[in-house]
């Protein structure tokens, strides 16, 4: 193993111990999304499609299930909303498997999150 390799290891622990909970949300919603991109663009097929929306279904079925614990810190509106969201997602995404909808609305919303998350929303 040459420097080059063992400065690289070293270093990406330590990025990926240094993330913050943002900053990890934000990747696996930037991943979870790039697929959905992926599909969009009819990279896969049916069977790329079905993987997507079940990676999106299950991030916003883990985050509507961390939002209706009484003790999130978040406000009450914002964890409505979310949850509001992971209701319409798996929703949205019966219709798109059924041929009568696009993943567009999809990737709106998780970019929007991701605004969110990088601080580029409304009043930010």
């Amino acid at each position: 193993m040459n420097a080059h390799v063992m400065a690289r290891s070293a270093y990406s622990a330590a990025a990926i111990s240094t993330r913050t909970g943002r900053g990890a949300e934000y990747e696996i919603f930037a991943r979870v999304t790039r697929r959905l991109r992926q599909v969009q663009s009819g990279e896969g097929g049916f069977a790329a499609l079905v993987r997507a929306l079940h990676d999106n279904r299950s991030l916003w079925t883990t985050l509507a299930a961390d939002v209706a614990v009484e003790t999130n810190e978040l406000s009450k509106p914002l964890r409505a909303q979310i949850f509001y969201l992971a209701q319409f997602t798996t929703e949205h995404s019966r219709r798109v498997i059924a041929g009568d909808a696009t993943v567009d609305i999809l990737i709106d919303i998780n970019t929007a999150v991701m605004r969110g998350l990088r601080g580029e929303g409304e009043g930010a």
